[in-house]
């Protein structure tokens, strides 16, 4: 506060407490006796409020909340964070896992992993991956429905939310060409990790980000119905930008960036490499 305006919540106080808390002669200001009496109580009063603050400060350091979506953290981040938490036992961290974007004001929240196009207001954002969308079905249920030759052939088959846009966004890029009329019925399912399952339970294909199911593919219990898309969206690391130089933070950060290099590897690097994007 500037001094004016510290010297007229000065005057406010001394209008509501009805006399003066200073002398004021020449120039300079000496307590008065009721300035004086009271000077001690609140000076203890400020060393509460800072040890409080200073608790709060300590505590908040000691634990790291990561909101993110279900498919992430499930497919994704929850094998591998307990390497982060072994390599700082002193950080309590947890994760939890929702679809909604999180209000870092109004929710007790840290860091979060989204996806949408990184440049949310009052955050800091560091890009992370690409998403890229692909058929994925058991080979139980390939080996039922016979030779799938062309893109077109896969959109005959029984596909799960057949609604979802990135099915067409798939087909357009695929080569193929987009059907007539509405889309055919089918299941239809709220998340990923259902379709998914759905999927490697033989119900169908399901249209997933293939970077988020890389160990059921590489285990052979999904297998992939063509190339892959690229969604007009990423994943990023999000948080407020005044806490950027939270020491946690930073190290979960440098984590994150560390583990994503490793899974790059053998993976296009458009999935990965952005020099343009975050910050």
């Amino acid at each position: 506060m500037t001094q004016a305006a510290v010297s007229y919540q000065i005057k406010l106080l001394e209008e509501r407490l009805g006399t003066s808390l200073f002398h004021r002669q020449k120039g300079r200001l000496t307590l008065s006796e009721t300035g004086r009496r009271i000077a001690p109580l609140t000076s203890d009063a400020f060393d509460t409020l800072d040890r409080a603050f200073r608790l709060a400060r300590a505590e908040d350091e000691r634990v790291l909340t990561i909101s993110t979506v279900q498919s992430f953290a499930t497919n994704w981040l929850a094998s591998r964070i307990g390497g982060f938490q072994l390599a700082r036992p002193q950080l309590a961290v947890r994760l939890r896992s929702d679809d909604h974007y999180v209000d870092f004001a109004a929710e007790d929240v840290d860091v979060a992993i989204r996806n949408g196009p990184g440049n949310w207001p009052g955050l800091a954002s560091h890009f992370l991956m690409r998403v890229a969308i692909q058929p994925l079905a058991s080979p139980e249920y390939i080996e039922r429905v016979g030779d799938i030759g062309s893109p077109d052939d896969v959109m005959r088959l029984n596909r799960i939310s057949p609604q979802d846009w990135w099915w067409d966004r798939w087909l357009i890029e695929s080569g193929g060409t987009l059907p007539q009329g509405a889309a055919a019925p089918g299941i239809r399912l709220d998340s990923q990790l259902m379709e998914g399952n759905a999927a490697m339970a033989g119900h169908g294909v399901a249209i997933l980000n293939a970077l988020m199911w890389r160990n059921e593919i590489d285990s052979g219990r999904l297998v992939p119905l063509g190339p892959f898309a690229l969604a007009n969206h990423s994943f990023w690391l999000a948080y407020p930008e005044h806490r950027r130089q939270s020491p946690k933070i930073r190290a979960f950060r440098a984590w994150l960036e560390g583990e994503i290099t490793a899974a790059a590897v053998g993976q296009p690097p458009i999935l990965f490499q952005s020099s343009a994007e975050g910050g």
